[in-house]
């Protein structure tokens, strides 16, 4: 009976994409002796961020508040978070292969990886690569066979942070995505035309700087009347 040992050898933005997407490299190794013939592999993978194995800066703390609040917490809060779930179906192989795992990437900054990628200055992204699925191999007399991949397999990387603000940079030039309750958007829609104001960045503008003034209203220092 098979036995499968999972490592992810890199990563690469996948060309000609519709959507942002990476390849993770997958070099699968069968380690049973003899080694039996593998037809194909029916791959399942959940993939997830784990923030506590990686360093932070003052900016990058600033801009994940949203997620695990103020650093003196962090002790409690920077646990493993899921990013996504992907499937790969592998070709026949005999012995080792290596394969590529394809993962849509989201620009979606309500979802919490999104934010925590959006919110990284540079360095490495710690992940885990959880497998599961169904392995379809040939017996010494050529019959078919098929069993599970066992629950503990299990790989980590750490993905370039840049690899995928690059990627997004190249498909999202100078530009964010923003998902609104519609009742949201319609009160909005209405601020802009009663405005008269010709985009949507500049009724943000205008929201924000009335926003700051009433929160920091400017006053003519100290000793003013």
């Amino acid at each position: 009976m098979p036995d499968l040992h999972f490592e992810v050898e890199g990563v690469e933005p996948q060309r000609f994409a519709a959507t942002p997407s990476l390849l993770f490299k997958l070099r699968l190794t069968e380690t049973a002796s003899p080694p039996a013939p593998i037809q194909t592999v029916v791959l399942r993978c959940q993939i997830r961020i784990e923030p506590a194995r990686r360093r932070y800066t003052d900016g990058e703390r600033q801009r994940l508040l949203d997620l695990f609040g103020t650093p003196e917490r962090w002790g409690q809060t920077l646990k493993p978070m899921l990013w996504t779930h992907a499937v790969a179906v592998v070709p026949p192989f005999n012995g080792k292969t290596v394969a590529d795992l394809p993962v849509p990437c989201s620009y979606d900054f309500s979802q919490a990886a999104t934010k925590y990628f959006g919110g990284l200055e540079g360095g490495e992204i710690p992940l885990c690569f959880l497998f599961s699925g169904t392995i379809f191999y040939e017996e010494a007399d050529g019959a078919l066979q098929a069993t599970q991949i066992s629950w503990e397999k299990e790989a980590y990387y750490r993905l370039p942070a840049a690899t995928w603000q690059d990627m997004m940079d190249h498909y999202y030039p100078n530009s964010a995505w923003l998902c609104l309750h519609k009742d949201v958007f319609d009160q909005l829609a209405r601020y802009k035309s009663l405005q008269g104001l010709p985009t949507w960045e500049k009724a943000l503008e205008r929201l924000l700087s009335v926003a700051e003034q009433t929160t920091f209203p400017l006053s003519s220092g100290p000793g003013a009347d």
